[in-house]
């Protein structure tokens, strides 16, 4: 998609901290609103706007990159766990959250 974020930063036109993953159809980055440390997102090369339109063959790939990251991410930050979280309202590509957390906090309201 022309003007989508995701999309550039996917195909290296836009700078960003790569982590953990990169191939030819997945790729994760740290997400610039660092307010909860580590916050990670796994993106699709592919555009797509919703996470039921991913095929189911490409859907497999984003999770298992997605669980490859956050077993990454939970040795790194030393969290308690990795919270993931699909939202899709904020950029219209799908993308999956990850997101240190610790048992002292205050967990996050659902």
């Amino acid at each position: 998609m022309e003007n989508c974020i995701f999309c550039k930063i996917a195909a290296g036109e836009i700078p960003s901290r790569k982590v953990h993953h990169e191939d030819n159809t997945i790729v994760s980055f740290l997400d610039l609103d660092q307010t909860i440390p580590g916050h990670t997102l796994v993106i699709p090369v592919e555009h797509y706007r919703w996470f039921y339109d991913v095929p189911d063959e490409e859907a497999n790939r984003l999770f298992r990159a997605a669980r490859h990251v956050a077993c990454e991410l939970k040795k790194e930050t030393k969290a308690d766990y990795i919270q993931l979280s699909i939202v899709g309202t904020d950029v219209p590509h799908v993308h999956i959250h990850l997101l240190p957390r610790f048992f002292k906090n205050k967990p996050p309201t659902i």
